[in-house]
C-alpha cells in the first residue's frame, strides 16, 4: 500500500469501516454474503493496515478490534450483580395450561400479556457495558458467577464494543443472550477439519461452547460466532415491561432475534408456538423451543421465584421428531452398579439434524411392551431431541417368522448369570467382585480426587488395565510398578470396541477397513465413512470395496481383501451393530483362516480388545502377521504414561486415614461420615471390631450405616484388600497431627453452610469445622445446631430452617466464634 496523507488515510479508513460494516451487518443480520471470506479479509487487512501506520485515527469500535490476538491462560471468574437463572421446561400444552393458572392465581387477575421468543441452543452470557464501552463479559457459570470471557467475546461482530450517540443510554447496564454458531458456520468448519483429517465436532452448541473458552482469541474470531440478546439490566432507565427492553436493546444497536412476539393471551401463546413448530428449521441457528414470560415487570416481581426457577417464565420444548427405522441387533451395556441396560442398534436415520444408528430400550419390560422381534421396522423419536427412544413397532412392516427378542441370560461383560430382584426392572450382574464394568466403578470412586487423589488413572486406562486383568481389586494398583515392563505396549481401548449381546468382540469399522487395506492412512478411511454416514453397515462395505480399487498400486488387492469381509458380514455368524464389525471376522481375514471363522468366534466371547485375545491365543492361530494385527489395536501404554501413573500411586501413599477410609467404597460412608469415624476410632481395626452400640451411640450414625459397615468386614475380600494395602502403605489410622484440633468450640455440633460464603470455598468450610471438632450436614434436619448463612442463601433452606427453629447464624459470627473460642448466644 502506497504511503498517503492523514486525511486521505481518514477517508478510505472511513470507506473501508462502512464497507466492513455492511457486509458484516448481511452476514450477521440477514445470513447473506455479497463477498466470499477471501475477499472480507482483504478489505479487513487494508484497514489494519492503514490504522497500523496512522494509529491516531484508530478508533474504538473499529472492525480491526475483532481479530483477536490475545491469548488467555486462566479465565477468571466474577460474580453475577443478579443471578443468571434457568427456566423450567414443559413439552405439553396441559403444563403450559397449569403455568397460566399459576400465574393467574399469583396475580389474582388476568390483566397481564405475555413476551414470547424462540428458545436459541447456544451458551449464555452477561455484557457488561460502562459509559458506552463493553467492560466485562462474563459466562453464565453456576448462576452465581462465571468465567470472564471478554477477550473473545469482542471477536463476535454482532456485540457493539462501544454504543454512541445513543439516548437513554444509562452508564452502566448489562445485557444478556444466548452465544451461538450458525448452521453454516458449524458445517464449514467441520468441512475445514475432515480436510485436514481432524475429528469432526459433535454439534454448533458444544463447538460454540467450546470456542468461547478457547485461549486464543485469533481463533475465536475465525469461528464467526453470533448472539442474539434477550434481556437487559439497567438500574438507571425506567423499564416498565420486557418488551420494551428488548426495543432498546434493538435501538442500541444489538443483534436481537426478530422472531419475538407479544401474545396477549395464551391462545395466542399457543398461534406462536404452532407458527414456528416447522419454521423455525429454516432459520440460521439450532432451537428447541419457545421461552414464554410475562411482560410486565412489576408482576414478574409479584410473582416472584421457588428456589431454582422464576414462576413468571418458562420453557416450551418441541416434541421430538420421528422416524422408522431397522433394529439391527441389541447390545447389553453393564453399569457400573451393575445394571443392564439394552440398546438397540438401528439402520441409520435423520432426526433433528443429526444421524441417529442407537436408541435406548430401558429394561426388559420395555422389550416386552413393544414386543420386538428381529429385523422389526420401529418408530424412532429423539425426547426433548437429545435422547433417542423408540416408541413403536410399525407392525405391518413385521418380516414373517421373524423371532421375537429375547432377553439375555448371561452377563456380556463376565458371562455370569443375571438375576432380577422382585418389583425392579432391571436385571443385573450379581459378580460385583469380578465384572469389570462394577470393578472399574470401585476403582474410579478409590482414585478419585476425593478419595486417593491419583489424577493419572484416567477411566480409560484404569479400563484396560481391568480388562486385561492386570486390576482386579483396589490392592492391584499398588503392585502395578512390579509389572511395569508388562504394562509397556498395553492396549488402552477407547471406544473403539463394542459388544453384541452374546458378548462377542467388535471392533469399530474405520480400524478394521485400516488392518485390512495397505497403503490407505486412516485420515482417508475416515473421510471415506463421514461421506457415507447415512448408509448402512453393509452399503459402507461395499461402497468401500469400490473406493479401495480405485486407490493406488494396492487398490485391487485392497478390493479382494474388503470382499472378503463383505461375504463374511453377509453369512450372518453375528447380529449387525452399526459402525462396528465383528473382531473374528477381521482376525480371519487377516490370518487367511477364513473358512475357520467358527473355530475362531469362540475365542472372541467375552474379551476387551485383540490385545487381549492375542496373549490368550494357546494353538497359535494369530503367531504370524502381527504388523495387520496391530494396525487393529487401539492406542497403547508408553513409557510416559506409565511413569505418570506410577508416581501418582506412589503419591497416593501420603492420603490421611479419612480420605483412605472414604475411597474404600463402604456404602452410605461418604466424606463426613469418614471424617466422623475416623476422628472417633482413631483406626480401622477399631472401626471393623466395633459393637453396633458402639457405633450408634456416635451422633450421626443409625442402623443403616452400622449394617454397611457389618456386612463390608463380613466378606473375606476385603479384609484381603485392606491387608495388602497396609503392606504396601496406606494409612490406615490416624497420624499424631490429624488428632490435634485447633480448638473444641464446636465439638459435639452438626452444622450447614448455606448460600454463597466469602471466606471459604465449600471444601475449605468442610475441614474448618471438622478442625474446630464439629461435623459438617449436607442437608437441613431437626439435629442441626445451627447454620451459617452465606449470600443468597436458597429461601426453601431458610424456610425449612425457620420451621425447625434452628438459628441462622453470619459468616462473620462464625468465624468470631471460632477465633475466640466462644460460643455466640
Amino acid at each position: 500500500m502506497k504511503k498517503v496523507s492523514i486525511q486521505e488515510a481518514k477517508k478510505q479508513i472511513d470507506a473501508l469501516t462502512k464497507q466492513i460494516n455492511h457486509y458484516n451487518h448481511l452476514y450477521y443480520q440477514e445470513d447473506n454474503s455479497e463477498i466470499s471470506d477471501f475477499e472480507f479479509d482483504i478489505l479487513l487487512n487494508q484497514l489494519i493496515q492503514l490504522e497500523t501506520d496512522f494509529p491516531e485515527l484508530k478508533k474504538a469500535d473499529s472492525p480491526s478490534q475483532r481479530v483477536g490476538g490475545t491469548i488467555t491462560k486462566n479465565f477468571e471468574t466474577a460474580s453475577h450483580s443478579v443471578k443468571m437463572l434457568s427456566l423450567g421446561n414443559t413439552y405439553s400444552k396441559e403444563e403450559l395450561v397449569a403455568f397460566d393458572e399459576r400465574v393467574f392465581k399469583g396475580l389474582e387477575h388476568r390483566n397481564y400479556n405475555y413476551f414470547c421468543e424462540l428458545k436459541f441452543d447456544g451458551v449464555a452470557i452477561s455484557l457488561v457495558y460502562e459509559k458506552g464501552e463493553l467492560v466485562r463479559a462474563v459466562t453464565r457459570g453456576d448462576g452465581y458467577k462465571g468465567d470472564v470471557v471478554t477477550e473473545n467475546v469482542k471477536t463476535i461482530r454482532s456485540i457493539p464494543l462501544h454504543i454512541k450517540d445513543k439516548k437513554n443510554l444509562p452508564e452502566k447496564f448489562e445485557a444478556r443472550g444466548e452465544i451461538f454458531l450458525s448452521k453454516k458456520g458449524f458445517e464449514k468448519i467441520n468441512a475445514e477439519r475432515l480436510k485436514n483429517g481432524e475429528s469432526l465436532l459433535a454439534n454448533p452448541r458444544n463447538t460454540a461452547s467450546g470456542t468461547l473458552k478457547m485461549q486464543d482469541s485469533t481463533v475465536v474470531a475465525k469461528r464467526r460466532l453470533d448472539c442474539y440478546l434477550y434481556q437487559l439490566i439497567a438500574d438507571e432507565v425506567d423499564l416498565d415491561q420486557h418488551a420494551t427492553s428488548i426495543h432498546l436493546l434493538e435501538e442500541w444497536g444489538f443483534h436481537v432475534s426478530p422472531t419475538y412476539k407479544n401474545c396477549q393471551n395464551l391462545e395466542e401463546v399457543f398461534e406462536y408456538i404452532e407458527e414456528w413448530r416447522e419454521k423455525r428449521h429454516d432459520l440460521s441457528v439450532e432451537t428447541d423451543g419457545v421461552v414464554i414470560k410475562v411482560n410486565d415487570y412489576r408482576q414478574q416481581e409479584e410473582l416472584g421465584f421457588t428456589a431454582k426457577v422464576p414462576k413468571w417464565a418458562i420453557a416450551y420444548k418441541y416434541q421430538a421428531e420421528s422416524a422408522e427405522a431397522t433394529l439391527l441387533s441389541i447390545q447389553y451395556q453393564v453399569g457400573r452398579t451393575g445394571a443392564i441396560t439394552p440398546v438397540a442398534n438401528l439402520s441409520p436415520v435423520q432426526l433433528a439434524g443429526t444421524t441417529v444408528k442407537r436408541a435406548s430400550l430401558h429394561n426388559a419390560n420395555e422389550i416386552e411392551r413393544l414386543d420386538l422381534h428381529e429385523g422389526d421396522t420401529v418408530n424412532v423419536e429423539k425426547g426433548g431431541e437429545i435422547i433417542p427412544k423408540i416408541t413403536g413397532v410399525v407392525k405391518e412392516r413385521r418380516i414373517e417368522g421373524s423371532k421375537p427378542i429375547v432377553y439375555i441370560r448371561e452377563c456380556p461383560e463376565c458371562g455370569t448369570p443375571l438375576e432380577r430382584n422382585e418389583g425392579e426392572a432391571k436385571h443385573f450382574c450379581p459378580n460385583d467382585e469380578a465384572c469389570p464394568p462394577q470393578v472399574l466403578g470401585r476403582i474410579e470412586h478409590f482414585v478419585s480426587k476425593r478419595a486417593m487423589d491419583i489424577d493419572s488413572l484416567g477411566t480409560e486406562r484404569l479400563r484396560a488395565l481391568i480388562q486385561q486383568e492386570y486390576v482386579q481389586d483396589l490392592a492391584d494398583l499398588y503392585y502395578l510398578p512390579e509389572k511395569r515392563e508388562a504394562l509397556l505396549g498395553l492396549e488402552i481401548t477407547d471406544d473403539q470396541y463394542s459388544k453384541n449381546s452374546e458378548g462377542y468382540l467388535y471392533v469399530s469399522l474405520k480400524k478394521a477397513l485400516y488392518a485390512l487395506t495397505q497403503q490407505l492412512t486412516l485420515k482417508e478411511i475416515d473421510e471415506f465413512i463421514a461421506e457415507n454416514e447415512e448408509l448402512s453397515l453393509n452399503q459402507k462395505v461395499n461402497e468401500f470395496h469400490s473406493y479401495a480399487l480405485h486407490r493406488g498400486k494396492k487398490g485391487k488387492q485392497n478390493s479382494l481383501t474388503i470382499e472378503k469381509l463383505s461375504v463374511l458380514i453377509d453369512h450372518g455368524h453375528f447380529d449387525l451393530v452399526e459402525d462396528y464389525v465383528p473382531v473374528a471376522y477381521v482376525l480371519a481375514i487377516l490370518v487367511g483362516k477364513e473358512e475357520r471363522i467358527e473355530e475362531i468366534k469362540p475365542i472372541t466371547k467375552n474379551r476387551n480388545s485383540v490385545h487381549e485375545i492375542v496373549i490368550h491365543d494357546q494353538d497359535g492361530i494369530f503367531e504370524k502377521d502381527f504388523d495387520a494385527i496391530n494396525k487393529l489395536k487401539g492406542n497403547s501404554f508408553q513409557e510416559g504414561v506409565i511413569k505418570n501413573m506410577l508416581e501418582g500411586i506412589a503419591q497416593s501413599l501420603n492420603q490421611p486415614f479419612p480420605k483412605v477410609l472414604f475411597g474404600l467404597g463402604i456404602r452410605n460412608i461418604g466424606e463426613n461420615t469418614a471424617i466422623l469415624l475416623a476422628k472417633h476410632f482413631q483406626n480401622i481395626e477399631n472401626i471393623e471390631n466395633a459393637s453396633a452400640e458402639e457405633l450408634l451411640a456416635i451422633n450421626g450414625v443409625g442402623e443403616t450405616l452400622v449394617t454397611s459397615i457389618q456386612m463390608f468386614f463380613a466378606k473375606k475380600k476385603n479384609k484381603s484388600i485392606i491387608r495388602k494395602l497396609k503392606e504396601k502403605g496406606l494409612q490406615f489410622q490416624l497420624s499424631s497431627e490429624e488428632t490435634q484440633l485447633e480448638s473444641t468450640v464446636l465439638e459435639g455440633k452438626k452444622i450447614l453452610a448455606s448460600g454463597r460464603l466469602n471466606h471459604f470455598k465449600r471444601d475449605e468450610i468442610i475441614d474448618f469445622i471438622a478442625s474446630h471438632g464439629g461435623t459438617y450436614s449436607k442437608s437441613v434436619s431437626k439435629n442441626l445446631d445451627f447454620i451459617i448463612e452465606g449470600e443468597d442463601m436458597g429461601p426453601s433452606k431458610k424456610e425449612k430452617a425457620e420451621k425447625l427453629n434452628i438459628p441462622l447464624i453470619s459468616e462473620e459470627s462464625f468465624i468470631k466464634m471460632c477465633t475466640t473460642n466462644k460460643e455466640i448466644k
